[in-house]
This record gives C-alpha cells, structure tokens and sequence, in this order.
C-alpha cells in the first residue's frame, strides 16, 4: 500500500473515533404522544394531560374548542367528601400495602384538591380501626400524599363494618371537616380488601348508603365477591372492582378519575347556549346571556331586553332602544345628557318651561334668563308679570281725536266746493235761458 493512502485510512479512522455516537432509533415508549401505562404525565398524575383550574361559575362560551372528552380544560372533578377504608389486615403484605397507598395516592393525583373542592380523609382498619387523618386536616395533594406515604399497617383482623360504621360516625360529620347536606357535595367512601368481612357488613353498609354515602368496593385476590356486593351502591357494575394482585391495583386509578370527571360540556361546545356557557360545583352548566338580553323558555337562547318598554332604563327623559339590545337615554329640547348619561340638565331655563314670565322669557346664558313684556305692557316689580302703560292708552286716543278732525276738514272744504260749483252752474243756466227768449221774441 502506498505511504500517503495508509496515512490517510489512519486519519479518517482518528476522525470516526472522534464523532459523537449515533442515537438509537426510539422505540414505541419513547415516541412523543405514548405513555406506559403506570408511568407518571406532567403534574405527576398517569396519562392524563393537566387540566387548567376552570374557577367555578365562570362563563365559559366554549368557542373554538376542541370536542375530546378528555382534553385539557374538559374534565375535571367534582367536589366530593371523600373517605378511602382501606384493609390493613395480616393478609396484606408490605409490599403489598405499599401498593395500595401508591393507588390511593393517585386517585388524589386525578382530584381537584382543596376547601372548596374535594376534601379526603383516610381510615385504616383491621380488627380495630383506626382515622389516619380526617377530611378537614389536609387541603392540599402535597400534603395529602405525604400523609398517606407515612400510613403504617395494623396487620390484625379484617372487620369490614366496623370500619365502615367507623366512618359514619367520625368521618362523615361537619365536626370532622364534612359538609352539610344543604351543599349538595357528595359524599363517597372507597374500600379496598383483599379477605372476607370478620363481621356483619351487609347490615353496617346498607346503613351507610340509607345515610347518603356512596360506596365503592375495590376487592383484591382473596377478596370475596358476594361480600363487596353487600358493600357496594348500586348500579354494582359500577361501585365494584376487583384485581388479581395489589400489583395491578394502579390501573384502577384511571378508572376513579372517569368517575368521578366532571365533563365540561362549556369546553366540549356541546352545551348549545347561545351566549354564555357557565360551570356549576355539580359538574352540570346553565346558559346565560349578554348584558341587555334575557334567557328564553328553551334556557339556551336569548332574546333582546326592551330595557325602555320594561322601566328599568333609568332615563331620566327619553329612553331610546338599540339595535344590539341595549339602550341609551336622550333628554328634552332645551336640555343635555348629564355625564352619568341618564339624567338630564336644563341648558336654557326659557326652553325649560319653569321660567315663570307671563309675557316674554330671554337667555342671558346656559343657566340664567329675565321676563319681558309685549310692546304697551311693562314689567311690574315682581319682575314676571306685565302691566298696560297708560301714556299708550292716551296716545291711541289723541290719534283718533286728530283722525276725526282731519275728516271733518275735508268733508267741510269738499261741501263748500261743490255749493260754489252749484251757484256757477245755477247762473250759466239763467244766462242760457234768457239768449234763448230774446231770440224768440225778435
């Protein structure tokens, strides 16, 4: 081989040395958008996508929005008063146990936590039972999963109703953190077992449902069946669950949170509110509708307020409706719109008709005016009424007294022309009569 071909194989070989390894193809775990089951999403909580906190009552007109049932900002929890019984027995291993917490703990996970949302106590039993912690001592999921983590096993009997009867009388109560029936918030036990009852839990559980609590029965292995039906609310293909093993135990946490998903039908935009969409505590919604309009029968479409017609304008004058259903106020002639644009001010007191002047009422600027008379009136000292002047009366008549004169005048020269006409008349006619006898006679 030539010198300058091996030197160069040696320098392309120092290069590949000198790169950086090439990534492996990623399998199916690791391809963006799947996730093993049992590993933890973002917000610690297993395959869910984290949901935004929606506060309650806000109106939500969900245009725009995705239609999954299960998108961000669709589902979220109701608020419950929520217990977990969970069997501590001898049957249940450490290990085995350790399981069970990881579950509880993601049910929380899956929970919106707090005073107002959902509060969870813990009961521990065996053949004694014992309250970990109750519904009002922790109010948030830190807290909450810390206190689960550093339960311990009491690693006795498996006496069922007497953890159930446990939790009526010392969970359940407002004493311990749980609401009053006037808030409508449900209140939920979930018992997890892997034996059969050491007592009489049919008689104990049917008890707990008379009172309102809902119970799940979640069975493990050697749970018995006909047991946790006796424990479970109806419909039970909806309140029982079974594992073969504690291992498997975390799949049902999926299964919780579907149940207890509140869907935000606001966000889906299967609501059908013309207007506005708002989420109830209940996990329901109610349409509303835009200032100026009000609900129809239908409760979902709005139709345009006569705010005017209806007398809840406020106008002080004139209310005049919109073509958007709203209003506005307008006043008088003579007036203008004060800047709470409902009440009105006089602009010219003359216009505003309480001037008070018999005759005449003159501007003298936006708030002031005086009275004036007729032509022949005066203004008397009140400054609003009007008086006659007498120096008018005395006038008129003196103009009639010449008037008369003037006529009188002129009929008397008229009289005396014509009474010369008549004499000059008179005598031409003597002188013509008498031409005319002279000629007769001759």
């Amino acid at each position: 081989m030539p010198r300058h071909l091996s030197g160069l194989l040696l320098l392309l070989w120092l290069l590949l040395l000198l790169l950086p390894p090439t990534p492996a193809a990623p399998g199916p775990l690791a391809r963006p958008g799947l996730r093993r089951l049992g590993t933890r999403g973002p917000g610690g909580s297993p395959g869910r996508r984290p949901v935004p906190a929606v506060p309650t009552g806000t109106p939500y007109s969900g245009a725009g929005q995705p239609g999954g049932a299960r998108g961000a900002g669709v589902c979220r929890s109701r608020p419950l008063d929520l217990v977990f019984i969970i069997d501590s027995s001898r049957s249940v291993r450490p290990l085995e146990f350790t399981k069970v917490k990881t579950f509880v703990s993601q049910i929380i996970d899956t929970l919106d936590i707090g005073a107002a949302d959902t509060r969870v106590a813990v009961v521990n039993y065996a053949s004694t039972v014992k309250i970990e912690f109750h519904l009002q001592t922790h109010s948030d999921k830190q807290s909450l999963k810390q206190a689960v983590a550093q339960i311990t096993p009491l690693s006795t009997g498996t006496m069922s109703g007497l953890a159930i009867q446990t939790a009526m009388d010392e969970a359940f109560t407002v004493e311990a953190g749980a609401r009053g029936p006037t808030s409508n918030i449900p209140k939920v036990a979930i018992i997890v077992t892997d034996g059969r009852p050491q007592d009489q839990v049919n008689e104990v559980a049917a008890r707990a449902r008379a009172s309102g609590i809902e119970l799940y029965a979640v069975g493990v292995d050697r749970a018995d069946m006909e047991s946790l039906k006796m424990i479970a609310s109806e419909p039970l293909d909806e309140h029982v669950f079974y594992v073969e093993t504690y291992g498997v135990i975390e799949k049902l946490s999926s299964r919780f949170q579907e149940t207890f998903c509140a869907i935000d039908k606001c966000a889906l935009n299967t609501h059908g509110c013309e207007h506005i969409c708002v989420n109830d505590r209940t996990g329901s919604y109610h349409c509303e509708c835009y200032e100026g309009y009000t609900l129809n029968q239908d409760r979902k479409t709005c139709s345009a307020q006569d705010q005017c017609a209806s007398g809840t304008h406020g106008c002080q004058h004139i209310c005049v409706n919109d073509r958007d259903g709203s209003h506005h106020c307008e006043c008088y002639e003579g007036y203008t719109l004060n800047a709470d644009n409902k009440t009105c001010s006089v602009r010219s007191k003359c216009a505003g008709g309480s001037h008070g002047c018999q005759h005449l009422c003159v501007d003298d600027g936006p708030a002031a005016s005086h009275c004036d008379c007729f032509p022949g009136y005066t203004l008397n000292e009140d400054q609003r009424t009007c008086a006659a002047i007498e120096e008018a009366r005395r006038l008129i008549s003196t103009e009639d007294a010449c008037g008369c004169e003037a006529t009188l005048g002129f009929q008397e020269r008229v009289s005396s022309y014509l009474q010369r006409l008549n004499a000059k008349l008179d005598d031409i006619l003597g002188k013509l009569q008498a031409d005319a006898y002279g000629q007769i006679h001759r």
